[in-house]
């Protein structure tokens, strides 16, 4: 399965709004046969292990680097757009849309 690392806002705005774009971005590219990471899920973890924000993104950094590619939703986000330039340094490609994925890789399963 191609693996997709989602990107996007999670502090900025409404949490649980961001949080439920993401999970819905990473439904969309499971129904169509991909393998989504959703590093917003952290954020139950969180809820019960709370960690310092750059632990978390260290963490998503390690599964990032093991993405074949990046879905970045829209919405201002500084770690986001760190995440895009980290793949980018990595030769990971970025899309912008579940739609742009599906076209260029075609339906998985």
């Amino acid at each position: 399965m191609i693996k997709v690392y989602v990107a996007g806002p999670y502090t900025k705005g409404d949490v649980a709004v961001n949080v439920g774009n993401a999970i819905t971005a990473a439904d969309e590219l499971f129904d169509n046969g991909f393998a989504p990471y959703v590093p917003h899920l952290t954020h139950f973890w969180h809820m019960i292990y709370p960690n310092k924000y750059e632990k978390w993104l260290q963490l998503d950094t390690e599964f990032l680097l093991l993405c074949n590619v990046v879905l970045r939703l829209d919405g201002d986000s500084e770690g986001a757009d760190k995440e895009v330039i980290t793949a980018q340094n990595a030769g990971i490609p970025i899309y912008y849309s579940v739609n742009e994925i599906v076209e260029h890789f075609g339906r998985m399963h």
